[in-house]
């Protein structure tokens, strides 16, 4: 049997849209910024000074961390940037005590005016996780993959609380809940290879922050997830920072996270700090080549299309041997013989800039300061 020929359908004329509907048409949804979060006061809780860690090898001493100076406030977002071996995450180690035994550590570390680096283990285990908790770089490596999320996560609160199992696993799920895993009462039982790397990644922050510390200390968060993952897990920090009324100290080497996450950003190379300032400060006006070398090796959507991207010539000095003077005199566009011969120290440029460059008012007179990094300069 054959089927009636189909009747064109005729179009009607366009009705006027409902208001609502319109309304709900035009809303759209808006990640939570730095600026929608709570700013930072001025209670210092965190104070770094001229802090060294070295470890001696069978090829010589690998000085891994030289004279790192910072301050902490009270919900400041800290971001510390650099390429790979400039001591980013052995810093974070040495401030939780977690570097191996043969580090040798100097300098001073002051929570709260307690200093970190001179208490007995004991001591040490009780601070760390309570107030000051970190999320490490790989969640999978970082969880247990034979317990469960619930007991991981509730063996956290009772390390540092004399509470039931039961009320531990209640504020478990609470954690999962605040940071956005669906059905927290059934995903407690489930293990770690059943989490998507995102949601692992939630889970590391549920567990920095179930015991509402006073500084999280977030390595890398953001390593091997896809950009929306990325974006979702950013946001989340934003919120749990203003949840718990915490600080973060945020490693990476992604400057574009940087530039979205942070107040102040400190950039290190060869282990010592080279530039710290306000974020829009570095960002605009960088005065360290190496911070500039780092902004203009970042594509950009503005431009020429067929522009080449200006990498930093060379590789980061062995922490061994360094060169003298400058480390990167060798890689340095505007290095001269002051810079192979004496390493500058960081200094104020301005509006509490620092900066230890002995060329820092070329980069300040510059229009681009990524102009250096330019091919055949």
């Amino acid at each position: 049997m054959s089927l009636p020929p189909a009747t064109p359908s005729v179009p009607s004329p366009a009705a006027p849209l409902d208001a609502a509907v319109t309304e709900a048409a035009e809303e759209v949804h808006t990640a939570r910024t730095l600026a929608d979060s709570r700013p930072p006061s001025d209670e210092e809780i965190l104070t770094v000074e001229n802090l060294t860690v070295e470890f001696p090898t069978d090829d010589g001493l690998v000085k891994a961390v030289r004279g790192v100076d910072y301050t902490l406030h009270a919900r400041e977002v800290l971001g510390i940037v650099g390429e790979s071996g400039s001591g980013k995450s052995v810093s974070s180690m040495a401030l939780m005590g977690l570097l191996p035994k043969n580090a040798r550590v100097r300098g001073s570390i002051r929570y709260r005016g307690q200093e970190l680096l001179t208490m007995r283990p004991r001591e040490q285990r009780a601070l760390r996780g309570r107030k000051i908790a970190m999320i490490f770089q790989d969640p999978m490596t970082s969880l247990n993959p034979v317990r469960s999320i619930g007991d991981q996560l509730a063996e956290a609160v009772l390390a540092h609380h004399l509470v039931p199992r039961r009320k531990a696993l209640g504020r478990a799920r609470e954690m999962l809940d605040l940071v956005g895993i669906p059905q927290p009462e059934k995903r407690l039982r489930a293990y770690p290879h059943e989490f998507s790397g995102g949601m692992r990644q939630r889970v590391m922050i549920a567990m920095a922050i179930i015991n509402d510390p006073d500084i999280i200390i977030a390595d890398e968060p953001t390593t091997a997830l896809d950009v929306t993952v990325q974006a979702q897990i950013l946001e989340k920090l934003l919120e749990v920072k203003d949840a718990v009324n915490a600080a973060i100290l945020l490693i990476t080497h992604d400057l574009g996270v940087i530039a979205g996450m942070a107040h102040r950003t400190l950039v290190m190379y060869a282990g010592k700090p080279v530039e710290i300032g306000g974020t829009d400060q570095v960002f605009y006006e960088p005065r360290m080549p190496y911070t500039a070398g780092l902004l203009g090796s970042i594509p950009s959507l503005e431009g020429e299309r067929d522009a080449r991207l200006r990498p930093i010539t060379g590789t980061p000095p062995s922490l061994i041997h360094l060169p003298p003077g400058c480390p990167f005199s060798p890689r340095c566009p505007l290095a001269t013989d002051i810079c192979h011969e004496d390493e500058p120290a960081i200094t104020d440029t301005g509006d509490a800039h620092y900066a230890a460059c002995h060329h820092s008012d070329l980069l300040a007179e510059a229009e681009d300061a990524t102009a250096f990094f330019k091919e055949g300069r």
